[in-house]
């Protein structure tokens, strides 16, 4: 397959340029782990943010963001963050789920699931499940209406979000009511044209190879995958909860995030895809620029859709075995 270069929008090519090193090899992991990433818009509103032990072993931490005026029944986010797998913690979420809760005001949780190479899958899914299973467990103290409970993630957050509605479907004890998908990391095989382009922004395909493998452990570039380990290789995607799928022209995982958007929509899954010109892989580390301003419009303008007006609390979320 040809290889090629996909262009950056001018406005953010000096910046790109100017960041530090971050190709992820079993070198510079642990350099990788020490960088502090902005994950989104500041919020300049006040909210409450609780980290609880949901698990004791392995411990699991998650952290609960809550807007301190908010209702009794709101619909929550459960944040699962990016970082190839490798690296990343619930921490890189806080400023955009802060944001999200005063915008909406709604809830916002963010886990600290297990990462690899040390934890292979399925330990990131089982943990995000854990923590799905959590939420609607405790959704009465938490004040959270369990039939508008939605998952998001960029990155390889955005392939475990993925993952975790195939899972989530598949058990049949929770019923997602939403997933929002950013430049989300699906699929391991990298023979598309993007994934496999010259020059890659953030994330290249030496990155990805090596997130990909420490992911899988055994299972990487066997025929057989599991479609919760890599949520592009899953072949029935109908059932499933409205997605937002968005992704930069830039990005090396372009192709992937518009054919997984295509065949959620060809299963009858309600479902927006925007490809943002010019926007590279972890855009969102831009805050101040145009194209990441356009970015968290149509992201916050979809959400507002679906998160919705004040309601009852809905059974929906929960079904009786």
């Amino acid at each position: 397959m040809p290889e090629s270069v996909l262009p950056i929008a001018e406005e953010l090519q000096p910046l790109v340029a100017a960041l530090p090193p971050l190709t992820a090899t079993e070198a510079s992991l642990s350099s990788l782990r020490e960088i502090s990433l902005p994950s989104g818009p500041r919020s300049t509103e006040m909210v409450l943010s609780v980290d609880e032990v949901i698990r004791s072993e392995p411990p699991l931490v998650v952290r609960v963001h809550r807007p301190r005026s908010g209702r009794s029944s709101a619909p929550c986010v459960l944040g699962l963050h990016g970082g190839g797998y490798v690296f990343g913690s619930r921490a890189a979420q806080d400023e955009r789920l802060a944001h999200w809760c005063t915008t909406f005001d709604c809830v916002a949780v963010s886990v600290e699931y297990r990462l690899a190479p040390e934890a292979p899958y399925p330990a990131a899914l089982e943990d995000s499940y854990c923590t799905l299973s959590w939420v609607v467990d405790n959704a009465d103290r938490l004040g959270i209406d369990v039939g508008r409970v939605g998952v998001y993630g960029p990155s390889a957050g955005g392939g475990l979000a993925a993952a975790l509605a195939l899972y989530a479907r598949d058990k049949g004890a929770f019923r997602l009511g939403f997933q929002v998908l950013e430049a989300a990391m699906l699929d391991d095989r990298q023979t598309t044209a993007s994934s496999r382009a010259d020059e890659l922004a953030i994330w290249n395909r030496e990155s990805n190879a090596f997130g990909w493998a420490s992911y899988l452990g055994p299972l990487a570039r066997t025929a057989d995958l599991p479609a919760y380990a890599a949520a592009g290789r899953a072949g029935d995607l109908s059932g499933l909860p409205p997605a937002l799928v968005i992704v930069g022209g830039a990005d090396g995982f372009r192709d992937e995030n518009v054919a997984y958007a295509v065949r959620l929509a060809d299963a009858g899954v309600p479902t927006d895809l925007h490809v943002v010109a010019g926007a590279p892989h972890g855009v969102q580390m831009f805050a101040d620029s145009a194209v990441m301003h356009r970015w968290n419009s149509i992201v916050e303008n979809w959400l507002g859709g679906v998160l919705g007006p004040v309601g009852a609390r809905s059974a929906a979320g929960k079904e009786t075995k």
